[in-house]
């Protein structure tokens, strides 16, 4: 059998996404961003080391609308990552593996993303 007859395994665009699937890859990417999201973290204790001038430059940034997306962006990704978590934590338990149950997990995780987000940032602008 020549190379040009062997068969070609399925490509992603011939599957149905499905809701554990894209959770999974999204549980990914959110992870990724959380730890690139690191790097504004240490920015901040790193201006708050460094003195008042630094950590106004921090504050400055933090509060223009380019700050205010990427703090919302990192609260969303930290919520779905730990709904998502928690959502394999109850499959190492054995639990909600049929489809029905692991379709209503993954609204469940979408919804409280939703909810703590929300939440988090109402709170926060009533509080500054």
């Amino acid at each position: 059998m020549t190379e040009q007859d062997r068969p070609l395994s399925p490509h992603l665009q011939v599957y149905k996404p499905q809701m554990t699937s894209v959770l999974s890859i999204t549980h990914r990417a959110t992870g990724a961003a959380l730890a690139i999201g690191l790097l504004y973290v240490a920015w901040m204790l790193l201006a708050t080391y460094m003195g008042e001038d630094a950590y106004n430059v921090f504050f400055n940034f933090s509060s223009s609308i380019i700050g205010k997306i990427m703090l919302f962006g990192w609260t969303v990704c930290i919520y779905y990552h730990l709904s998502n978590g928690i959502r394999h934590l109850f499959w190492d338990t054995g639990r909600l593996f049929k489809i029905k149950h692991a379709e209503r997990a993954g609204y469940a995780v979408i919804a409280s993303t939703i909810i703590l987000t929300a939440g988090t940032w109402i709170c926060a602008c009533m509080f500054s």
